[in-house]
């Protein structure tokens, strides 16, 4: 069971002008590979009449953070998010930990609150966040699992419920499924009652088939040659299949699903492919189409609900420090990790 540590002795409330602190932080001043990453020291940040600050206990790495931080495709940076370098300087979006203060309009939200979400830069010990992007960390789960869950998880749940509107019976292919998207996908499609098929290398079928999954496909041989198997719904994590092979593995009337938008060009990435894909689905009865996950507080508690009723475990694959940053994200990116990576700056009080 989890040890609960006090609350801070500080007031309930704090301006937005609150004491104007330090902290260690990774920060980065220009676009680039994980060599623009660099541990420093930086103020605190403040935070607004409807935000939190957050006492980092832990921080998740996803492939959205690593585009953020290369600044690819270039559509990143025509979307605002920065032209020249990261608007935001401190990268990361995952997170979990203690509420710290919070801003005179907040009141769903308590200092002393164990939090898990999204945030503006959790690559920090303080970070700030919106309160309807925070919600309470399940007692028995860890910091660690908590700031694996939210960005992955909420995608996952996404593409299979409000996109791929999955229903109890079918037939669902999980491309990519050792993945951080991919091991919730696994989980949250057996809870939905579905047949679940998951595609990864074969160092990491076990940990696939012990998600729960059905069948196991090793991505390295011809099974998208093999139209024996029919699929109901097929969720493409990452993208890089021709569409073409994948509609092969299609009922008459499935849905395929794609789930991140990798390869591609410099300026549009996978997404002018996805786009293209979604408008090609009006030629047939296969429904073909793609997505933007916006996380919610509705999607972050139904993913809480799965994950307190045991449904789903968020997969931590390796944990790092925070001055180990660069590494976390060059492995990340290498596919070198099952899961999810995760940045401890707070090691969890549950064992």
């Amino acid at each position: 069971m989890q040890k609960t540590a006090a609350a801070p002795n500080q007031s309930t409330r704090q301006s937005k002008t609150h004491d104007h602190l330090t902290m260690q932080a990774i920060v980065q001043h220009r676009y680039g590979s994980s060599e623009v990453l660099e541990h420093t020291t930086i103020d605190r940040p403040t935070f607004g009449d409807k935000e939190v600050l957050i006492e980092v206990h832990s921080a998740g790495l996803d492939r959205g953070t690593w585009h953020l931080m290369t600044g690819t495709p270039y559509l990143i940076r025509i979307l605002g998010f920065g032209f020249s370098k990261p608007k935001q300087a401190t990268p990361g979006l995952d997170v979990a930990g203690r509420v710290a203060a919070i801003g005179k309009s907040v009141s769903r939200l308590a200092v002393g609150d164990e939090v898990f979400g999204i945030a503006n830069g959790s690559f920090a010990e303080y970070a700030t966040a919106s309160e309807d992007t925070l919600a309470i960390k399940p007692a028995d789960l860890s910091f660690e699992a908590a700031a694996a869950a939210t960005v992955s998880g909420v995608t996952a749940l996404e593409a299979l419920s409000d996109i791929g509107q999955l229903k109890a019976g079918e037939r669902v292919l999980i491309v990519g499924a050792s993945g951080g998207v991919g091991t919730f996908a696994v989980q949250l499609a057996k809870a939905m009652g579905a047949e679940v098929t998951g595609v990864a290398s074969a160092s990491k079928s076990n940990l696939v088939l012990s998600l729960g999954a059905d069948h196991i496909v090793d991505y390295s041989t011809d099974y998208l040659e093999d139209p024996t198997h029919q699929y109901d719904l097929i969720i493409d994590i990452g993208g890089r299949n021709k569409v073409s092979s994948l509609r092969k593995l299609l009922t008459l009337t499935g849905t395929l699903v794609f789930v991140g938008g990798e390869g591609g060009n410099r300026i549009t990435g996978g997404i002018g492919r996805q786009i293209g894909t979604s408008l090609m689905s009006i030629f047939y009865k296969q429904r073909l189409t793609m997505f933007v996950s916006s996380v919610s507080l509705k999607n972050i508690t139904r993913l809480r609900e799965f994950i307190e009723s045991g449904a789903v475990t968020p997969t931590v694959g390796k944990c790092f420090n925070l001055n180990e940053a660069q590494t976390a994200m060059r492995e990340m990116e290498a596919g070198m990790t099952c899961g999810k990576s995760v940045i401890v700056i707070q090691p969890s009080t549950i064992t």
